[in-house]
């Protein structure tokens, strides 16, 4: 019996919650008080061009990256150090980029992969996920396309840092 009564209580002040006194609703301009005039507070979101289509199905729908970036990508360039071998399997293909995330790597840095099957390499941004260095890797559509790597195989491939 006392259930109801608890639940229409906890409704009540749940909806409560939605109004907002006036200093803590935002304002029509979208400047928060103390700001300067025109400052922004969000970051600039990427070009419309490098995020896939709302109704993207395919790999090419999916490969936001030009042909003259994977060209520049696969220069002949110098590189650092080697990092290690790793399997890659394929990463989330709405993600945009040429870019490896990988164990390997403690911070975020640009680096270089090259898959011995094609013997192609290509320039990507490392990208540091949790995990013993012998784990496995997950790279971009772009930068697996651009190795000649088959998509649905886990090739081992060799990472570089840039420098």
């Amino acid at each position: 019996m006392k259930t109801i009564p608890m639940i229409l209580m906890c409704a009540c002040t749940l909806a409560g919650c939605a109004q907002l006194p006036e200093f803590l609703q935002p304002r029509p301009d979208g400047a928060a008080s103390g700001e300067a005039a025109g400052a922004q507070t969000r970051p600039q979101s990427r070009p419309a061009s490098a995020v896939p289509a709302a109704g993207a199905r395919t790999v090419a729908d999916f490969d936001t990256v030009s042909a003259e970036e994977k060209a520049a990508a696969s220069a002949p360039a110098p590189v650092g150090g080697r990092l290690g071998t790793t399997v890659a399997s394929l990463g989330s293909p709405s993600e945009p980029g040429l870019w490896l995330k990988t164990p390997l790597v403690q911070t975020e840095q640009a680096g270089r992969v090259s898959f011995a099957g094609t013997g192609k390499s290509v320039a990507v941004t490392l990208i540091p996920i949790d995990g013993p260095a012998s784990a496995g890797s997950r790279m971009s559509l772009s930068a697996f396309q651009t190795l000649g790597a088959p998509l649905t195989g886990l090739p081992e491939i060799e990472v570089f840092s840039a420098s």
